[in-house]
C-alpha cells in the first residue's frame, strides 16, 4: 500500500510487486483507490457506462475555479450534452486556423531569452500558453484588457493550487491568505469575462473565429435547441483555462528538456526544421514528448455501481486510477521506455487504450487537438528562430506541483541564435529498440 501521491518510482514498484492492478491509501474521497496499468483493463475502464464509471466526481475539488457548469465536473446525461456542443469548436479544421496567433505568441516572446547560456524554458511556454488561451479561446485582442487578463489569470493559476488540493487551507485570513488572493483574482477576471461575453452577444459577428465566439453560436442537439447560458460560457471557458494551461506548458517544457539531452533526435529535427520538411518527424516528437513526460499521474474514475476490474471487483464508492506513467513505461508497448525516440510514432498510430495522456473515453479532453498543434507550432517556431544545443546535464527530475509533475529546475537548457557556430554533430545514432513483444 502507498499514498496516492505515490511518486513514479514508488508506482514502478509497486507494479512489480503487485502487478498491473493494486490499491493505494488516499484522502477522502479517494480512500479506496485502485490503480491499473494494463491495457485490456484501462479500456474495460474506459468503455464502462458513464452511469457505472463517473468521472467529474473526482473533479469537484476544481469547482472553485471551473464553476459548477464545468464539463470537468459534470457526468452522464449532462455531460454528452455538454460535450457534444463544445467538440465541433475544437476540431482539426478550426484548431489549425490559430497558427499564426501561436507563431506571434513564440516571436513576441523570443526577445526575452538570452542569446546564450543556461535558460529554464517553462516560465517562457506558461506564459506563451496563457496568452494563446486568452486570444485563441476567450478572443481577446485588446492590449489593456489583453494584458489585465494575463496579470489576473496569473495570480489565479500561481496562487489556487494548494487549497484546492486541501480545502482546510480555503480562508481569508483578513485577505492576506492565498486563499483570498485567488478569489479577488478570479472575480476581477470573471468580471472582465462576463463583460467581454456580453459584448460578443451584443456584435453578434458570426464572422470570428475563437472559441468563445463559436460557443456562442453553437446550439444543443436537443428539442431545446438552445444555446449556452453566460454562467455556462464562463465556466466552460474558466475550464479551458485551467485544464489547457499548465498541462501544455508543462509538456512543451518536458519535450525541450528531452530534446537537449537526446543529441540524436535533436540535430534530426533542427535539420528538418531548417529545410522546412519537418511535419511528421514533428509530430513523432510531439507525441514521444507527451508519452515520455506525461504532467499527469492518473485518468480518474468514481465507481458508482460495482464493477470487475483485472480480476478484481471493485466496490461502489471506490476510485479507479488509469496510471498515465505507468501505461507510458511499460517495456512491452514501447521497448526501451526510458529512451527518447519519437521514430516509435512514425507508423503515425497512437492506440486508443496504450498512449493515454488525455485520458479516454467519453471522458477523453476535447483540446486534445489544440494541444498538439499547439506543441508543434511552438516548437517549430522556437527552432526556426534559435538552436537549441544538446547538454550533458542529468535529465531534471520529476517534481509533484499539486496534481502535475514539473521538471525540478524549470527545464533548463541552452539556446544559441542561428548565426552562432553550430556545434559538432553527435555520433553515430542510437541503436533502434528491439520489436515490441507480440
Amino acid at each position: 500500500m502507498a499514498t496516492i501521491l505515490a511518486e513514479p518510482w514508488l508506482l514502478e514498484e509497486c507494479r512489480r510487486r503487485y502487478g498491473d492492478v493494486f490499491s493505494l491509501k488516499a484522502w477522502p474521497p479517494f480512500e479506496n483507490f485502485t490503480v491499473v496499468a494494463d491495457p485490456d483493463v484501462v479500456k474495460r475502464v474506459f468503455t464502462a457506462s458513464p452511469a457505472q464509471l463517473y468521472g467529474g466526481l473526482g473533479n469537484r475539488i476544481l469547482e472553485p475555479v471551473v464553476g459548477s457548469n464545468s464539463i470537468l465536473i459534470l457526468d452522464e446525461d449532462r455531460h454528452l450534452r455538454e460535450r457534444r456542443l463544445m467538440l465541433p469548436s475544437f476540431h482539426g479544421d478550426v484548431v489549425r486556423n490559430y497558427g499564426r496567433l501561436v507563431e506571434e505568441e513564440v516571436e513576441r516572446e523570443l526577445p526575452r531569452w538570452p542569446g546564450d547560456g543556461p535558460f529554464a524554458i517553462k516560465p517562457a511556454m506558461s506564459r506563451i500558453s496563457l496568452r494563446v488561451i486568452l486570444r485563441a479561446v476567450f478572443g481577446v485582442e485588446e492590449a489593456r484588457r489583453l494584458g489585465r487578463l494575463e496579470e489576473l489569470y496569473t495570480e489565479v493559476l500561481n496562487t489556487v493550487g494548494l487549497p484546492l488540493m486541501v480545502p482546510a487551507l480555503r480562508r481569508d485570513l483578513g485577505g492576506r491568505s492565498p486563499w483570498a488572493r485567488f478569489k479577488k483574482a478570479l472575480a476581477a477576471s470573471d468580471e472582465i469575462l462576463y463583460d467581454e461575453i456580453a459584448r460578443r452577444r451584443e456584435a453578434a459577428d458570426t464572422s470570428r473565429t475563437d472559441i468563445l465566439s463559436l460557443l456562442l453560436q453553437a446550439r444543443y442537439d436537443d428539442d431545446a435547441g438552445g444555446g449556452m447560458t453566460d454562467h455556462e460560457l464562463r465556466d466552460e471557458l474558466a475550464t479551458v483555462l485551467l485544464a489547457g494551461h499548465e498541462t501544455t506548458a508543462l509538456s512543451l517544457s518536458w519535450t525541450f528538456e528531452r530534446l537537449s539531452r537526446t543529441p540524436r533526435v535533436l540535430a534530426r529535427l533542427q535539420e528538418e526544421v531548417a529545410s522546412g520538411d519537418d511535419e511528421d518527424y514533428l509530430d513523432c516528437v510531439v507525441k514521444e514528448g507527451l508519452r515520455a513526460r506525461t504532467p499527469l499521474s492518473y485518468a480518474m474514475r468514481s465507481v458508482m455501481q460495482p464493477i470487475e476490474v483485472g480480476g478484481y471487483e471493485v466496490p461502489a464508492g471506490a476510485t479507479i486510477g488509469v496510471s498515465i506513467r505507468l501505461m507510458h513505461q511499460r517495456p512491452d508497448l514501447y521497448p526501451n521506455p526510458a529512451a527518447f525516440w519519437p521514430e516509435r510514432f512514425a507508423d503515425k498510430r497512437t492506440e486508443t487504450y496504450t498512449w493515454v495522456p488525455f485520458g479516454g473515453g467519453v471522458r477523453r479532453c476535447i483540446g486534445l487537438q489544440f494541444a498538439i498543434y499547439e506543441m508543434r507550432v511552438v516548437l517549430r517556431t522556437v527552432l526556426r528562430h534559435r538552436r537549441l544545443l544538446p547538454t550533458l546535464d542529468p535529465p531534471e527530475r520529476m517534481r509533484r506541483n499539486g496534481v502535475t509533475f514539473t521538471p525540478s529546475r524549470g527545464a533548463v537548457v541552452r539556446l544559441a541564435t542561428l548565426d552562432a557556430p553550430a556545434p559538432a554533430r553527435p555520433g553515430a545514432a542510437a541503436q533502434k529498440p528491439v520489436a515490441a513483444a507480440s
